[in-house]
Formats: structure tokens, sequence, C-alpha cells
């Protein structure tokens, strides 16, 4: 049987939002480590993106752009362009 174990700590966020993981929960992380955080509800997940797969941060950036698209197009804030318009601009990104 393998025990999880699991550690408790407190911290707190600073004026710039940056929050400190205590010495003994980022031992097994090094500086420079890219981070997922999952927000859900009150909630914050941190997940080391090296576990979630080779193209996540690539399919992350490119959910965010489609968002933000759909947001502007909800706005009323969007041009017509033909395909290679949109596909020279998509390269842009």
């Amino acid at each position: 049987m393998v025990i999880d174990v699991v550690n408790v700590d407190v911290t707190k966020m600073s004026s710039k939002g940056q929050v400190v993981i205590p010495l003994d929960m980022r031992k097994d992380f090094s500086v420079g480590d890219k981070f997922l955080i999952i927000k859900r509800d009150h909630q914050l997940i941190l997940k080391p993106v090296k576990e979630v797969g080779g193209n996540f941060l690539e399919d992350l950036d490119f959910a965010k752009k489609t968002i933000q698209a759909l947001e502007r197009y909800e706005k009323g804030r969007f041009r017509e362009m033909d395909g290679g318009e949109f596909l020279a601009e998509l390269e842009e990104w």
C-alpha cells in the first residue's frame, strides 16, 4: 500500500499577486519550472507543466487567443478577411 504524505502550510499573497511556496514544499522543483494553475471556485491547484504533456503550452495559448477572439466578436470588434489574410494573421501569433 502506498501512502501519500500531505504537507499543509500557510502562506499569503503579496500586493503584486505573488505567493511564496514554502521551502519544504518546493524542494522537488527548480527555479524556472512552469506550473499550470487551475482555479475551481475558491481553490487553486498547481501542477508542473512537464507532467501535463508536450504541446500543452501551445494548446493553452491557442485556446486563450480563441477566447479573446470570441470576446472581440461578441463586442462587435471584428473585421472580415479572406482565408489568406486570416492564415497570415494566425502565423503572426
